[in-house]
């Protein structure tokens, strides 16, 4: 049961890496339009996914080799997001120019991140202590 949670758990974390990787680089580089799709986009926000994204996909070797560095790289991504969603609270009363949207994405993504990350922590360091 705990490898088919592992498991679970990395298919999730590598499906939802590539399709943030996917997602952010289109927005960036403006890839098949998505930028005109996308609306009114912050950049820096799309940056801190872009940098989170390979940081999910690094934890999932970390988690696949049951390396203790894994919850600290998945804890960085969890700050990375975090600032960047107080840059955009701070962006938001300033006035500047937002999806909606985007504030639930971002409370998601943190909350998500740092579910990947108590799951790394609690499931490497009970590997270790044994």
């Amino acid at each position: 049961m705990k490898k088919v949670l592992l498991y679970l758990v990395v298919a999730v974390l590598t499906g939802f890496g590539l399709l943030t990787i996917f997602l952010s680089t289109s927005v960036i580089f403006d890839l098949f339009d998505v930028r005109a799709k996308e609306g009114n986009y912050v950049l820096f926000v799309v940056w801190s996914n872009f940098i989170s994204s390979v940081l999910y996909l690094i934890s999932v070797y970390g988690l696949l080799t049951s390396k203790i560095w894994t919850f600290k790289i998945l804890g960085l991504s969890t700050i990375i997001l975090s600032i960047a969603f107080i840059g955009f609270l701070i962006y938001i009363q300033s006035g500047g120019i937002h999806e909606n949207k985007t504030v639930g994405a971002m409370v998601f993504r943190i909350a998500l991140t740092l579910g990947f990350t108590l799951f790394a922590y609690f499931t490497i360091n009970k590997k270790t202590i044994k």
